[in-house]
């Protein structure tokens, strides 16, 4: 029996399958950008930039502040309405604002300049990449910010969302395997102006994607009229007392700490794919679009089965089912050795993820909607601010990993150099291991304190149709 609420299908205004696709290219943008971030900006600073390890590693800690900083201040500051809100919208033109200048600036994150390169003074690299990366997150977390708290807002419904899920997770992982050949192809190891070619091609390419991002973005009058409601009627709660109020809520702070530990494990995972297959499988890095191939089949074959059985047993007990599987599907990086053990286990690592991807969207709105409920408005930017604050902590999760990792084994920078026995069980470590170990605690997190499911997850829709809201 499904556990979706029967008011579903007729009581909000639906957004149609055109706008909904066309919505799933701000994930594109989000998603990818995150990926492509934690997948190659430490390994170029590192290996091509030659930035010292443990300066590298105390750039990315001080990066990492300035987001949970940044983070939910920009969700508190822009999530109210504005003289102009109500003919523009109230997240649309904040996420347009974003997403170009974001781009621009991921560009500046590799092109770095040469005079900067050639010095061998390391601390003019280190306060370029803060600088350049803290004015892309900044742009970046405007962008995401409000792209994701959109989705529930935009997307009431259960059948909507896990529709929307659905397309979030198929149309983006396609358009993303595609662009993120680029760098596979063009990038040669130990070749700068490589890695900047490829950069620009990507940039370049999801520009475009910003233009059909656009027709998704527009917001009716209805979800308008939503909004303004609850902060005509309630006003607007000072800062750290709307921080303080969300960590009352239990189902908010469990999601949370499970979404921090998988993105920790995640972050690692991806930081560790160039390092994985340069020096443990010791193979051109074009070899990654075959592995990439392998993980695009088993993740978008079986996105059906799994919003299925979201829909079946709720979206929530399938996210805790992720987190198993998700600690499970690590492992593997402790023993592959050859190239067609990667692209087999790749496979796995899509058909995992996908369970996973397909419910974050509609758990994430839950959690929103529950805390709309009891304070009356939405507030859903100042809460995925809230978020993004502690997914950041992954960044110096991450970096404090590899530091401690690469130093401890005696990592070896240069891009052609033989790693020894050691350092490369240093990789599998931050590779596999730790990333496994930290889908299990999400697992455990979810298992104890979620509660958000059957009937008293059905109740929030019925409960915020009432509200107006």
């Amino acid at each position: 029996m499904s556990e979706e609420s029967e008011i579903d299908s007729s009581e909000w205004e639906q957004i149609s399958l055109r706008k909904t696709i066309h919505y799933s290219f701000g994930y594109l943008l989000v998603f990818f950008m995150l990926g492509f971030f934690n997948t190659y900006v430490f390994y170029y600073y590192e290996v091509e930039i030659g930035l010292p390890v443990a300066l590298l590693g105390l750039a990315f800690v001080i990066f990492a502040i300035w987001n949970m900083i940044n983070d939910p201040l920009i969700g508190y500051l822009t999530d109210r309405p504005f003289k102009w809100s109500k003919k523009y919208g109230f997240r649309a033109p904040w996420m347009i604002l974003g997403v170009v200048p974001y781009l621009i600036c991921w560009y500046f994150i590799f092109a770095i300049p040469d005079s900067l390169v050639e010095n061998k003074d390391p601390w003019p690299i280190f306060w370029y990449f803060i600088i350049v990366a803290c004015l892309f997150d900044t742009f970046f977390s405007l962008f995401s910010t409000h792209i994701n708290a959109g989705f529930t807002t935009y997307f009431r419904t259960d059948a909507e969302r896990r529709r929307s899920s659905a397309i979030n997770t198929t149309i983006p992982i396609i358009i993303q395997l595609f662009i993120g050949f680029t760098v596979p192809i063009f990038y040669i190891y130990g070749n700068r102006s490589s890695m900047i070619l490829a950069q620009s091609v990507v940039v370049f390419l999801l520009i475009i994607c910003v233009l059909l991002l656009i027709p998704g973005i527009r917001e009716s009058e209805e979800i308008k009229e939503a909004f303004l409601r609850g902060h005509q009627e309630k006003g607007r709660d000072p800062y750290f007392k709307t921080i303080k109020y969300a960590f009352t809520r239990r189902n908010f702070v469990a999601t949370l700490l499970c979404f921090v530990f998988l993105s920790l494990g995640s972050t690692l995972a991806s930081a560790s794919g160039v390092y994985f297959m340069k020096d443990v499988l010791r193979l051109p890095l074009y070899n990654a679009v075959f592995t990439g191939l392998a993980y695009f089949f088993g993740y978008v074959c079986f996105i059906p089965l799994w919003s299925n059985l979201s829909k079946k047993y709720g979206h929530g007990k399938i996210m805790k089912l992720s987190c198993i599987l998700i600690g499970l599907v690590y492992l593997p990086q402790l023993w592959i050795t050859t190239l067609p053990e990667a692209i087999i286990f790749s496979v796995l690592g899509g058909f995992v993820a996908g369970s996973f991807w397909v419910t974050l969207g509609p758990v994430a709105a839950d959690v929103n909607d529950e805390i709309t409920t009891s304070t009356g408005k939405h507030q859903e930017a100042m809460y995925e601010g809230i978020r993004t604050l502690f997914y950041r902590m992954a960044l110096i999760g991450q970096a404090a990993i590899f530091v401690v990792i690469h130093v401890a084994t005696g990592y070896n920078p240069d891009p052609k150099a033989v790693q020894t026995p050691l350092a490369i069980w240093g990789i599998r470590m931050h590779a596999g291991l730790l990333p496994s170990l930290f889908g299990f605690l999400a697992f455990i997190i979810m298992y104890k304190y979620y509660d958000l499911i059957g009937e008293k997850q059905v109740a929030l829709k019925q409960k915020l149709k009432e509200m107006g809201l």
